[in-house]
């Protein structure tokens, strides 16, 4: 009885002994794991550019946004100058509405409401979506941002930069940003531009 007894008790120390090097080595592999994450998490590098900043010194985008701005404003015009139309129109159509037949004044009133619909229609082409000026931005704009993401790209891959954050976009969560790790100038370095200095200086 007692040899029985004996076995049991070694049998039971044994499984103590069995499940808690299993536990400790559990603990080992789940420190380790979490070391090696957390080694990677930090080997990951991280910048961020000024978008806004490097287009203000290409002077092609100087060039094109000035471009954009003068038709827009072209087209502002005509917009309303067709509206001061339709105002005279109007004015017109009211001083002398008791003086004039139901027919004259369906006549009058259709080419009120057809003018109206051509404005529209006019500032719709212009400033609607897929309109001219968003066109006119295709056609000048991306190019150039298009280059300068290339060049972000680029640096990205031979830094080896996990991520580059874009302050100037509106959907940045950047709260602050230490100007070390500013690579904006760097970009302007790549894409063949110095910054400009009297901005630098006010």
């Amino acid at each position: 009885m007692g040899s029985v007894l004996d076995f049991t008790l070694h049998l039971a120390r044994n499984l103590e002994t069995y499940n808690y090097l299993i536990m400790k080595i559990k603990h080992i592999l789940l420190i380790l794991t979490i070391v090696s994450v957390s080694s990677s998490i930090h080997a990951q590098r991280y910048a961020f550019i000024d978008t806004d900043f490097i287009l203000e010194q290409i002077p092609a985008y100087q060039e094109a946004q000035k471009e954009i701005d003068a038709q827009a404003e072209k087209w502002q015009k005509q917009i309303e100058a067709r509206y001061d139309e339709i105002e005279q129109m109007y004015t017109a159509y009211k001083a002398e509405q008791v003086l004039l037949t139901p027919e004259m004044r369906k006549q009058k009133e259709d080419a009120i409401i057809e003018k109206e619909k051509e404005a529209k229609e006019f500032q719709r082409s212009k400033f609607g979506v897929e309109g001219e000026l968003f066109k006119l931005r295709q056609e000048l704009i991306k190019p150039i941002q298009d280059n300068v993401f290339e060049a972000v790209q680029k640096m990205a891959e031979q830094k080896s930069y996990a991520v580059i954050f874009d302050k100037a976009a509106s959907s940045s969560a950047i709260i602050y940003s230490n100007p070390r790790y500013d690579q904006s100038k760097e970009i302007l370095q790549r894409l063949g531009f110095e910054e400009n200095q009297e901005e630098e200086t006010e």
